[in-house]
């Protein structure tokens, strides 16, 4: 039996949960050509949009990890009636190694939460979006294979999804190589973040709409009108 210092109180509980991370890159570089400020506003976006959703905002849970001059989570898991969008401010460096795992780590601690409270969950989503490259881990060093390890086991082992986007003028090479085997990075078109968090939200309303397990075909963001496309190597 859990001690009530662990006990974590889930809004919803009667409901599967699908935990969703959006790990943001808030580097210095991200604020040329305002992309900090799109990035802000599309979580606004993306809140407001599973907000209207009355099964969706009732299933997603959302937590923000930002990495920049530090890594931080600066929203932990909450439903999305209680997530406050953060303030994104840009500066620093590019530490994507510790992100990704604090990332993972999170996940794998709100699978425990509801586990405890005997809540049913969805495959876990993490959201990359960057516009560079690490800057504390190199190929092939230690953190390096550790992070790619933990990050491509994950996946297999069906632990959770995780999506890649890079934003100009993101290295996409370096992207692939970190990024799932079967779900490479993908380039936003033309700085379309309204558009990307669009996607995502209908997305996530997908998936909260059907039942755990299932398979769901989610909308093509290559398309021609789409918001991605694919990375030249």
């Amino acid at each position: 039996m859990a001690n009530l210092e662990d006990m974590v109180e889930i809004a919803y509980p009667q409901q599967p949960h699908c935990p969703t991370v959006l790990l943001l890159d808030t580097s210095g570089s991200m604020t040329l050509e305002g992309k900090i400020a799109q990035l802000q506003e599309g979580v606004a976006l993306f809140r407001e949009e599973i907000g209207n959703d009355e099964l969706a905002r009732k299933r997603v849970d959302l937590a923000v990890i930002t990495f920049g001059d530090s890594v931080d989570v600066v929203s932990p898991f909450s439903s999305v009636e209680e997530f406050e969008v953060p303030a994104l401010e840009a500066k620093g460096l590019t530490p994507m190694g510790a992100a990704i795992n604090t990332a993972i780590d999170l996940v794998e601690r709100r699978k425990k939460d509801y586990r405890t409270e005997g809540i049913d969950y969805y495959r876990p989503w993490i959201f990359m979006i960057t516009d560079g490259e690490p800057t504390d881990m190199y190929e092939g060093d230690a953190t390096w294979n550790k992070v790619v390890e933990n990050l491509h086991d994950g996946e297999k082992e069906g632990k959770f999804l995780f999506f890649t986007v890079g934003v100009e003028p993101a290295d996409m090479l370096t992207l692939k190589k970190i990024a799932p085997q079967n779900r490479g990075p993908v380039k936003l078109r033309e700085n379309n973040f309204r558009e990307m968090f669009i996607w995502l939200s209908r997305s996530q309303a997908k998936v909260s709409a059907s039942s755990v397990g299932d398979q769901v075909v989610l909308e093509d963001p290559l398309g021609p009108e789409g918001w991605a496309e694919i990375p030249t190597y």
